[in-house]
């Protein structure tokens, strides 16, 4: 990455490597998956929040650059700074989506993806949708080079398309060597340029259109 040719927004520090950034990216993704795998029926999100975190030292984070953040059902409709409904307690036929962000090697990662419980086709239907979406909108921003607003009226569109509803209230951000917010905090959404690659999230949330639950999808736009 030429860093001379970024734009004014996509700033970053004297330490930024991106290699150890896409490292960080990878750490997070499979943190994700070993953090899910230790979910279960029965369990409240306070205590999944807590395993959540405690995996992520083990695996040698250095500190969370944004909470980690489980949704447990119904919960998983509600943006980022929305809070959970309480003592929610994970069912039999349930959704529940894992979003961290961790430090590692100092920079910043960030994962989220969804997950179900049982055989409620509807939600693995939304589970799964929402990772295809992410897919699908990043292979947009690759051919086309669209700018970040235009990229999430696509996903917008293309969530329509697939019969979900996409939550414009998670519009992506920026991501660097810790912290990237002291450069430029900004929405991906908000965007009047096209992103570069390997510095911004593309974060994906849809839901059912009238049951109260729904899927999260986020990683890095590379």
């Amino acid at each position: 990455m030429n860093t001379n040719t970024l734009h004014p927004d996509e700033r970053v520090g004297e330490i930024f490597s991106r290699d150890k950034l896409l490292t960080a990216s990878s750490r997070a993704s499979v943190a994700v998956q070993n953090i899910a795998s230790r979910i279960h029926v029965g369990m409240q999100e306070e205590k999944a929040r807590a395993i959540g975190k405690q995996t992520l030292i083990e695996l040698g984070m250095e500190r969370e650059w944004h909470p980690t953040l489980i949704r447990f059902g119904a919960n998983t409709v509600k943006t980022f700074k929305e809070p959970s409904e309480k003592n929610t307690v994970l069912r039999d036929n349930d959704i529940f989506f894992v979003d961290i962000g961790p430090v590692f090697d100092g920079h910043e990662g960030d994962s989220g993806a969804t997950f179900t419980v049982g055989n409620d086709a509807e939600m693995i239907a939304c589970a799964k949708a929402a990772e295809t979406l992410f897919h699908h909108v990043k292979q947009h921003w690759l051919s086309e080079k669209v700018t970040g607003k235009a990229l999430y009226r696509y996903a917008e569109q293309a969530a329509r398309d697939m019969d979900w509803q996409l939550n414009l209230g998670v519009p992506g951000h920026r991501i660097g060597d810790f912290p990237h917010t002291i450069y430029k905090a900004d929405r991906l959404a908000n965007l009047d340029f096209t992103p570069a690659s390997g510095l911004w999230i593309l974060e994906i949330q849809i839901r059912h259109p009238t049951k109260p639950f729904g899927a999260f999808f986020e990683d890095l736009l590379v």
